[in-house]
């Protein structure tokens, strides 16, 4: 039952990611506590069933795509309430699978070039992991905004990032980013690992990356967890080596948090059916297969978004 502000919505489509095998595995739990038990699952597509008191955006029989509260989650299931602010009507040209697949990264990437790393036209920008499920979003963002895109791949994603606007591909197989690349004016983090601090070897003086694949930093406590000092503390500590290096190279250093928004999947709904941007789906597995879907895209090997059907 949809409350005030709410959006009943009956899930034809939910996308699987990475953060949500993270939070089975309880690696979240100090970002984001949750009262157990919880259904899982982080974005979805699906029709309006009813609406709460106030919402006048949508009508029952909406087609409609969401990125669901953190704090909540709720996607796999054949039923879900969402607060109308992180809901938009799905780009007209998807069907449910491909549109499932999309608030999560599109979100991600959109905030992450946008709003962190201000990303202009003329700008060089450096994305590592571009096959995956964020980077053929960002990468696709990045080029209309007006930047110019190098990213890693494997030889099997290498023809799919090129299709997408990356103009420099590295095989990360068999070479490191930062033996190629200089001056950049901003990279964005896909991966973790030894890829974010190679990617401060790159970049120009007083450039920043913004990673999702590496630590939260202080600034993450207040501006994204609502947390107080001792989480503030906490952070400080397990990011001191990470924003060591990034001073040490002259570069700033964002952990992102990305945040639902419904006027955010508006514009890239609307960049879809304007063809500008497009949806990537490596496979679509029945709700029935979640656990195979999960086993392979925790692989690492996903070209795109992973998604089940309900």
């Amino acid at each position: 039952m949809a409350r005030d502000g709410e959006v009943h919505i009956r899930v034809r489509a939910a996308g699987l990611n990475p953060i949500d095998y993270k939070i089975r595995e309880g690696k979240m739990r100090w970002v984001n506590r949750l009262d157990l038990p919880q259904v899982a699952g982080s974005e979805l597509s699906g029709v309006v069933e009813g609406v709460g008191a106030g919402v006048t955006r949508f009508a029952v029989g909406d087609r409609v795509f969401a990125r669901v509260d953190r704090k909540k989650l709720g996607a796999y299931a054949a039923h879900a309430v969402v607060h109308e602010a992180m809901v938009a009507k799905m780009p007209e040209s998807l069907d449910f699978s491909d549109a499932a697949g999309l608030p999560l990264a599109g979100l991600t990437a959109l905030q992450a070039l946008r709003d962190e790393l201000g990303v202009t036209a003329g700008d060089r920008v450096f994305i590592s992991g571009g096959a995956g499920g964020v980077g053929t979003l960002a990468i696709q963002l990045a080029v209309w905004m007006g930047a110019e895109v190098a990213t890693t791949a494997s030889p099997r994603g290498e023809e799919l990032v090129r299709s997408l606007g990356a103009t420099t591909v590295i095989n990360y197989q068999k070479q490191k980013f930062k033996d190629v690349l200089r001056d950049y004016d901003g990279a964005f983090d896909l991966t973790g690992g030894q890829d974010l601090p190679d990617s401060f070897a790159i970049l120009k003086r007083g450039a920043k990356t913004v990673s999702i694949g590496g630590v939260p930093e202080p600034a993450n406590a207040r501006v994204d967890l609502d947390a107080g000092p001792v989480v503030a503390a906490a952070l400080r500590v397990a990011s001191a080596k990470i924003r060591r290096q990034a001073r040490q190279r002259g570069v700033g250093y964002r952990y992102m948090f990305m945040h639902p928004s419904g006027e955010d999947l508006n514009l890239l709904a609307g960049l879809v059916d304007k063809g500008t941007l497009k949806a990537v789906t490596d496979r679509v597995l029945p709700f029935e297969q979640i656990a195979e879907g999960f086993a392979y895209l925790e692989q690492g090997r996903a070209k795109g978004k992973v998604v089940v059907r309900m």
